[in-house]
């Protein structure tokens, strides 16, 4: 049996992208993305994503809070330890492998102008 482990979500970003420039020459852009559910009334699922390389350079230059993006990627769990209690931490979060640039610019800043992720149509 073959392991399968594939993320494909289609949704608006939460914020800007964060940049990191490493002096590895590696660029790790990190941003959230609103998943909206069926039904207009339920609150979207939001989802932590990392993505490396040259298509974080173009996710730091094309992508705005509010962008419509679809990615796909592979789910992780990352861990650590709590600074200051030592408790075991962890969180979810997804390496985007594929970033899709969705929308007109005209429509990601309207939305972008929006301070709720309720009303937008898949």
């Amino acid at each position: 049996m073959t392991s399968l482990n594939v993320v494909n979500l289609v949704g608006r970003a939460g914020g800007d992208p964060e940049v990191r420039y490493f002096e590895s020459g590696s660029v790790l852009c990190e941003l959230t993305l609103a998943v909206n559910r069926m039904k207009r009334d339920d609150k979207p699922d939001w989802f932590n994503l990392k993505i490396w390389g040259k298509t974080a350079e173009i996710a730091a230059n094309y992508v705005k809070k509010g962008s419509l993006i679809g990615i796909q990627g592979s789910l992780t769990i990352e861990t650590w330890s709590d600074r200051n209690t030592g408790a075991n931490r962890s969180k979810p979060v997804i390496r985007v492998e594929r970033l899709d640039l969705l929308g007109s610019k005209r429509d990601n800043e309207a939305y972008a102008n929006q301070n709720t992720y309720n009303d937008a149509e898949f």
